[in-house]
């Protein structure tokens, strides 16, 4: 339509106009608003999927850090030992329960380690099963460490890790 038809049947715009919105029911705007419902229902979802996985790849970190600082205890002792340094071990007659001396380690301490010597203990060396330990020179170690990823047991992201080793020195 030119400029001269409107100006000579503005009705005709009018009625057109009102022949279209009789016919329409509303339904896009349903639709898109539904549509609009399932994106932020995908969207809330998304972001608990993700703040879980750091939670776990969080709680992931502070065990590899617990377990790999106890690790390191055990191989520096191990180093020890085998350098011939002398250091007190521990006795034979007291029993070792290591969840009872992993409760009991302090808060204030990231890190415990204790050692034994089990040729002593046993009086024989797993290379020569049965030979006393005075007839042939045998040290075997048994070396157990306990670490937390934190100094303060009490911290949300503390993880504990314990590692028990036998060394035999060479």
């Amino acid at each position: 339509m030119n400029q001269r038809t409107l100006q000579r049947n503005p009705k005709r715009i009018g009625q057109s106009a009102r022949l279209g919105a009789g016919r329409q029911q509303g339904a896009v705007l349903y639709v898109a608003l539904i549509m609009l419902i399932l994106l932020a229902l995908i969207g809330v979802v998304g972001m608990q999927v993700a703040s879980m996985q750091e939670r776990m790849s969080a709680n992931y970190l502070a065990a590899n850090q617990a377990f790999q600082q106890a690790e390191a205890q055990v191989r520096g002792r191990e180093a020890e030992i085998t350098a011939g340094s002398e250091f007190d071990y521990e006795e034979c007659n007291v029993p070792f329960e290591p969840v009872e001396w992993a409760n009991a380690v302090s808060n204030d301490a990231a890190t415990d380690i204790r050692t034994r010597n089990v040729s002593i203990c046993n009086r024989q060396c797993s290379a020569g099963a049965g030979v006393d330990v005075s007839e042939q020179p045998c040290n075997m170690f048994r070396t157990t460490a306990f670490s937390r990823n934190l100094p303060d047991d009490a911290a949300a992201s503390s993880s504990l890790a314990a590692v028990d080793t036998i060394f035999i020195r060479p």
